[in-house]
């Protein structure tokens, strides 16, 4: 299969910043004396909107006190986020081995576009990336197709030409429901099998694979 468009989740993904997230979940939920949940119960949930993952760790359902939530764990991500984000080693060589060869690249993520921005500005030319889809430039977070599909429209690909890369089931269901093919990366806590449960082109271990695999 030839892509000319590649499509990459950023949590898990290109980056680890599990290390921020729980610093900052954590932060919010003791502070509402939520003690009992563990770091690897907050890395679960990552890939998920922050709503989402504050429901299943707490089991509140009340979408005000949701929204407090997440308006309270913004603040801490401003400070806490990005200078406890790292990129993955094959990372910036994947990302450019793809560019170089005059494929399309861009982001979808739950994440705010502005962080991810923000993140990558030392790492990679302005204008390096084609397009980045962050949560508040949706209407519908992953799994939905809106940000795929807002992405394609404004790069011009088409979905049989395009790959999605990410790490979660959510990712994978993501790129089913935008008709577009999926590539499963074992860089987080999602593991082979679930993620071999949904259509997939490849599962791999390293992001580097994808160059390997081109032509």
């Amino acid at each position: 299969m030839h892509y000319t468009t590649y499509l990459f989740d950023f949590d898990y993904t290109l980056a680890d910043s599990s290390r921020g997230i729980v610093m900052c979940f954590q932060s919010v939920l003791r502070s509402h004396q939520y003690l009992n949940v563990s770091d690897e119960a907050v890395k679960r949930t990552i890939g998920k909107t922050l709503e989402e993952s504050f429901s299943i760790l707490t089991g509140v359902t009340d979408p005000a006190q949701l929204a407090e939530f997440r308006q309270e764990y913004r603040k801490e991500a401003d400070i806490h986020m990005n200078a406890n984000t790292v990129l993955f080693p094959d990372t910036l060589s994947t990302l450019k081995a793809l560019k170089k060869k005059g494929y399309r690249i861009g982001i979808i993520s739950t994440k705010y576009r502005f962080r991810i921005l923000d993140f990558l500005h030392p790492f990679l030319p302005e204008h390096f990336l084609d397009i980045v889809v962050g949560g508040e430039d949706v209407q519908q977070p992953k799994p939905s197709p809106e940000g795929i599909r807002f992405a394609l429209s404004h790069l011009n690909s088409r979905p049989e030409e395009t790959l999605y890369v990410g790490d979660s089931t959510v990712d994978a269901e993501t790129a089913r429901n935008a008709g577009v093919d999926f590539a499963g990366i074992l860089n987080g806590t999602t593991t082979a099998d679930e993620l071999s449960v949904y259509p997939h082109r490849t599962i791999m271990n390293n992001l580097s694979e994808l160059i390997e695999g081109i032509n």
